[in-house]
């Protein structure tokens, strides 16, 4: 015999969106959360079970931080996620970051490597490649804007002096900072990378522009470049 109870024949007080709707929704668990996002689930499995199974990837990033390690393509091999599902995921994803970075974006923040490494530690911690993002500031040190100037492999992004320069110029940036991430979850800097960032703030100063700092993202941990001497 099949006891099996799908969402509607589960009693309201244990369905995750009539929950939700009566109680608010930091009753829910992290499943059911998604579970609302996810609404239905496949005949012999309810949305929240769907959930459950997609918060248990495989490897070492389980939980809700999972979903920043999901692509489109990966989630559409579980069963039960289809394409549209695999897309309002991946936008739960990009939304909470987004919401993150938000948050965080005081124009006091943008004093010491650590208020800067907060900002930007949700959109570039999760990347599977390497990133790098010039932030530029005006003469009180307060945010102009920030641009994604690379985009690598797992392991290495192109940082050219020439492209930094004429982003900011563009900007009228007086100083900058220059951050990028290693998908390996340490922030420990390469020789090359070194090698770049004093070529880069040796041409910043001949222009007349200030480079502050260049900043690693880790795994929620940083490195700043300019507190360990690695440039003038």
């Amino acid at each position: 015999m099949n006891h099996f109870l799908t969402q509607k024949q589960l009693p309201e007080s244990e369905r995750p969106y009539e929950k939700c709707e009566r109680f608010g929704p930091e009753v829910l668990s992290d499943a059911e959360l998604l579970a609302v996002i996810i609404r239905s689930g496949t005949k012999k499995e309810r949305a929240v079970d769907l959930a459950i199974r997609v918060l248990d990837r495989p490897g070492a990033k389980k939980g809700l931080s999972a979903l920043y390690y999901y692509s489109m393509q990966e989630l559409q091999k579980i069963k039960g996620i289809g394409k549209v599902k695999a897309v309002q995921l991946c936008c739960v994803a990009e939304l909470a970051k987004r919401l993150h970075t938000s948050k965080q974006k005081d124009k006091e923040m943008f004093r010491t490597p650590e208020s800067i490494a907060k900002v930007y530690m949700e959109r570039l911690r999760h990347c599977r490649t390497e990133e790098i993002i010039l932030l530029m500031l005006d003469t009180k040190g307060r945010k102009i804007a920030d641009e994604v100037i690379s985009k690598g492999t797992v392991n290495m992004a192109v940082l050219e002096p020439r492209e930094v320069l004429c982003v900011a110029l563009r900007y009228e940036a007086v100083f900058l900072v220059v951050l990028h991430n290693h998908p390996s979850g340490l922030p420990v800097p390469s020789e090359a990378d070194i090698a770049v960032t004093r070529r880069l703030a040796a041409a910043c100063e001949v222009v007349g522009i200030f480079l502050r700092d260049h900043i690693v993202i880790g795994d929620n941990c940083y490195l700043s470049m300019k507190e360990k001497g690695f440039f003038e």
